[in-house]
């Protein structure tokens, strides 16, 4: 590929040995649930320099799949244990993993890699290091500005994207396209469950906080979801309510969406290609959204994903919210959390003038739990700007209140 000019080359594009040893030279790093297939497809383009991170453990579930792994590496580190196959297949090439989470590593780190590619299962990750690669950029240095590739399934469905950090739509400027999460109403849980998921909510929501109030359940750990797939089982028994199962209980507690193996190797064969692109400049990389649908035929979709002004990232401008000023600072607070363009979950708020709610340190989480029960009128005027934090993203998220 790299030694002659493609159809959609650019003119000045020069072919040839120099290409290659740049993509082979770069350092690269990629993260994340499509990891196997990103590995793969990076080792067998060129790329010798590549980093991993990856937080999990390798489970009996992966093996259909993940085809990196096998039985016998169950319950190893993913990452390492990715890194030393792929090694092993396609010689010269150096990987390096580190079994953990991307935030154990700080800018200093992420400023090493020429392209950064993200293959994550969770939002959270995502907007962390959405943003942490936009606060890198200075604009006297143009080493500082790190390409971010984003890909993403869910089940038949993926997609694939390009992020210029400041230069464009990053993606939390793309938060509101997510789909909402699945919720059950509690009082349908507690008495009258109809459907498998409605026990394991129960087992969940209910019965482990009341059963160990002081041990927050960790959905990684195999024994946590042991427990609650055999509560569930027995409430469902109960109710003569059929299919519940481990993978089921896995996929409540974790908020899963069945994997498909094709999806995952189409999607991450799309990310490789915009980074090959990106390093080479072999053609024009993605400008700078694709939707791939494969649940009835193949479907693809490009489009350009716009800037918003009022990203909290990426903006400088606050957003408008709508808010009835009756609701209370606590009932604002919960629909912080499933409002589409915030999704925070753990917000401490303030105006320019005062601390409405923090969550530490805990002399003013003290000091200002007493403003959870008054109404928004009491404590925001019409059209003043909040800024909301979260300890999980490196950013804060400005809302003008309009009631």
């Amino acid at each position: 590929m790299l030694g002659r000019a493609g159809p959609y080359t650019d003119s000045e594009y020069v072919p040839g040995p120099e290409v290659y040893d740049f993509v082979s030279s770069m350092k690269i790093f990629g993260a994340g649930g499509l990891g196997c297939e990103i590995l793969k497809d990076l080792a067998l383009s060129g790329f010798t320099d590549i980093h991993v991170i990856d937080m999990d453990t390798i489970d009996i579930s992966n093996l259909n799949r993940q085809f990196l792994f096998r039985q016998s590496d169950v319950g190893k580190a993913k990452a390492i244990v990715a890194a030393e196959f792929v090694m092993a297949r396609v010689k010269g090439v150096t990987i390096t993993p580190y079994f953990g989470k991307i935030q154990d590593k700080d800018e200093q780190y992420y400023s090493q890699f020429g392209i950064v590619i993200c293959g994550l299962d969770n939002v959270e990750a995502r907007r962390w290091i959405n943003a942490t690669l936009v606060n890198m950029v200075d604009g006297n240095n143009p080493d500082s500005l790190k390409p971010l590739i984003d890909g993403g399934t869910e089940g038949f469905k993926g997609q694939s994207r390009v992020i210029l950090p400041t230069l464009t739509s990053c993606y939390e400027c793309s938060l509101d396209m997510l789909g909402t999460q699945q919720t059950f109403p509690i009082c349908t849980i507690a008495n009258t469950p109809r459907l498998p998921e409605h026990c394991i909510e129960w087992a969940l929501v209910l019965e482990w906080p009341k059963l160990f109030p002081d041990k927050k359940l960790d959905n990684d750990n195999p024994d946590h979801i042991q427990w609650l797939y055999e509560k569930a089982l027995t409430r469902a028994t109960h109710f003569k309510i059929d299919g519940v199962t481990y993978s089921l209980t896995q996929g409540v507690a974790k908020n899963i969406i069945p994997a498909i193996a094709s999806t995952n190797a189409i999607i991450a064969a799309s990310c490789c290609s915009e980074a090959l692109k990106l390093a080479s400049t072999c053609n024009p990389f993605l400008s700078n959204y694709m939707m791939y649908s494969g649940n009835d035929s193949v479907y693809t979709y490009t489009f350009e994903h716009q800037q918003k002004e009022d990203c909290p990232v990426c903006g400088n401008l606050a957003s408008d919210y709508y808010a009835d000023p009756a609701m209370t600072l606590e009932q604002f607070i919960d629909k912080l959390a499933v409002t589409q363009t915030v999704r925070i979950k753990a917000p401490s708020l303030r105006t320019a003038d005062n601390l409405l709610y923090l969550r530490a340190p805990p002399q003013l989480e003290e000091s200002t739990r007493p403003n959870l029960t008054k109404s928004l009128r009491e404590l925001v005027s019409n059209g003043q700007e909040l800024s909301i934090t979260d300890p999980g993203l490196p950013f804060s998220v400005k809302l003008r209140i309009l009631f």
